[in-house]
């Protein structure tokens, strides 16, 4: 029996679109929220906004431009490289971003009746980002149904998965090729299977290559 109503934080990258398939199997009503933080790539927007299309979900764009100003990085600025060194946060990290994200989209739930928030962070594959930690977000579930005297329940499908895993999900969704070919994921705005050499791309791509692969081994 499907739950009540749900809000995606909705990217247009594999891991919110394959978040949004799920929220469609889950909920009876799901919208879809997307930030605009002034990041690298329109594209990203503009992918986001085709693919709630293109499956009929109500789709919202918020405009958080402050965090470009506040929390300058290599999502934001062109000037500033890709980079990931050991021991520290990748260059592509964003202060305060899922925190903001949420509560954000908290706000945005409660006003259309929506008690259930779907986001795509996961601690498995979370390239060192302190905010996709599992203990982040139940510590924030908590805070936000304090501050809003409302009972959110904040879902992470994909929060103990690998890039594998996650791509096995999309699969059992009816969703594996739909995710593969009109996702962005690529640092560099590249749909699809995106450049192949940026960060997001190899880790995207690693999954893929391991689930083919399990599958291929499975079927023979």
């Amino acid at each position: 029996m499907k739950q009540e109503k749900a809000v995606v934080v909705f990217s247009g990258g594999q891991d919110s679109t394959t978040c949004l398939f799920w929220a469609l199997q889950q909920f009876k009503e799901v919208e879809a929220v997307t930030f605009n933080y002034n990041q690298r790539h329109r594209l990203e927007i503009e992918c986001a906004a085709n693919i709630a299309k293109e499956l009929g979900i109500k789709h919202t764009i918020l405009d958080m431009g402050l965090l470009n100003q506040l929390a300058p990085n290599a999502l934001t600025r062109n000037d500033i490289e890709i980079t990931q060194e050991d021991g520290e946060l990748p260059s592509t990290f964003v202060d305060g971003r899922n925190l903001l994200f949420l509560s954000f989209a908290a706000v945005l739930a409660k006003q259309v009746g929506a008690r259930h928030i779907i986001t795509g962070v996961c601690e498995t594959d979370f390239s060192g980002y302190p905010d996709c930690r599992d203990v982040f977000v139940k510590s924030l579930n908590v805070t936000l149904n304090l501050a809003m005297d409302y009972e959110f329940v904040i879902h992470t499908p994909l929060m103990w998965l690998n890039k594998a895993e996650t791509w096995k999900m999309a699969d059992r969704l009816g969703a594996f090729n739909f995710v593969r070919e009109k996702t962005l994921t690529c640092y560099e705005g590249i749909m699809g299977d995106g450049c192949g050499e940026c960060p997001a791309c190899k880790l995207r791509k690693a999954g893929l290559d391991t689930f083919i692969a399990e599958r291929e081994g499975a079927n023979a």
